[in-house]
């Protein structure tokens, strides 16, 4: 089976706390919210400290045009990129000449030639390295990027692939618009660039890595306005439903069962849970519908806690602490992202010996 070897974070510029934006954005919106104090409340409810930025806090507080912060993601994505992907074939021990193929995973931005194209310009890859670029998955983008990373080494077991994922949501911000969507994002979304390495089953490894015992995508029907990008002039408008949480709590028991039961495998025996922290909300509908304890929901809300919702890039960060902890997990996880669609993208893994 198909193992993931490294996942590696970029550096981002900007570090800024949820006090910081809180009174920025009090700032901005104090004249056109009634009763603003009441809704930012919300920024003291979501697990979130801290966050990172590609550009300084104050430039938000300026109107800029679509054209100008697509710019923006463009420069960032391929100067953040190149450094998640130099850390992560670092971490993995592999040379840029064996990649075979980059997935390219986004939501928040447009490039085309696409955003690993102009990285292959300016990093020693092979010519005949296969690029994926892959739009519009939102939070589940993460998870879907590994999932279609793994289906290319089931194929392939002697490849060794990538999958980069760039989400710089911060130049998606609106200025203008006073919905309670955009009011939520700024509490929740944050910039982030991720990389991670996943090889066929007939690429030796130095250590204990987990593997992909089996995935699969969930489409839900006929909610397509659940979560999304409303795009106008001036760039993406975001689509935030308040009912998430109570589709996650309502649906997810259910599917992941479903999926487990393929395997042969109960949810009482997943012993680590690589979930996407969408926000404290999401994080307790996890709990609610798959029963669990809120320790074994450790690393996501730490995650969450010190990043905030990076999109896709979110579930490659909580997915790094599992393989960076000072021991080895041993026995079943479980992967798991939903985002726009309304979907869920899930992956069975397996550390130890016996995978």
């Amino acid at each position: 089976m198909p193992s993931i070897i490294a996942v590696e974070l970029a550096e981002l510029p900007y570090r800024v706390s949820q006090n910081e934006v809180m009174v920025a954005i009090k700032r901005m919106f104090q004249h056109r919210y009634e009763h603003i104090d009441r809704l930012l409340s919300i920024f003291q409810h979501d697990h979130i400290q801290s966050r990172s930025l590609v550009q300084p806090l104050d430039w938000y507080m300026q109107t800029h045009s679509f054209a100008e912060k697509n710019e923006l993601y463009i420069e960032h994505a391929v100067r953040y990129g190149k450094e998640a992907i130099v850390r992560c074939l670092h971490r993995a021990n592999i040379v840029f000449e064996d990649i075979e193929a980059i997935f390219f995973i986004s939501t928040t931005g447009i490039a085309t030639p696409s955003i690993e194209a102009r990285i292959m310009n300016e990093l020693p890859f092979s010519l005949h390295t296969k690029r994926i670029p892959i739009w519009g998955l939102g939070c589940a983008g993460g998870a879907a990027g590994i999932a279609r990373a793994v289906d290319y080494c089931r194929a392939y077991p002697k490849a060794k692939v990538l999958v980069l994922a760039v989400e710089l949501c911060s130049l998606t911000f609106q200025m203008d618009d006073v919905s309670k969507s955009n009011l939520i994002g700024t509490s929740l979304f944050a910039d982030g660039v991720s990389c991670a390495c996943v090889v066929g089953d007939d690429v030796q490894q130095q250590s204990v890595t987990p593997q992909v015992i089996d995935m699969q995508s969930v489409f839900m029907r006929n909610t397509e306005d659940v979560m999304g990008w409303d795009i106008k002039d001036q760039g993406f408008y975001v689509v935030f439903s308040r009912h998430i949480p109570t589709i996650i709590r309502q649906s997810i028991g259910e599917i992941v069962q479903l999926f487990l039961g393929r395997s042969g495998i109960k949810l009482s025996e997943i012993e680590h849970f690589v979930l996407h922290p969408g926000g404290k909300k999401v994080l307790d509908a996890y709990q609610d519908g798959l029963h669990i304890d809120e320790d074994k929901l450790a690393h996501a809300i730490t995650v969450l806690r010190q990043y905030g919702n990076m999109s896709s890039v979110t579930v490659l960060a909580v997915l790094q602490r599992f393989l960076q902890q000072s021991m080895t997990p041993q026995g079943y996880g479980l992967m798991m992202a939903m985002g726009p669609g309304f979907s869920c993208e899930l992956l069975l893994l397996q550390w130890g010996d016996e995978a």
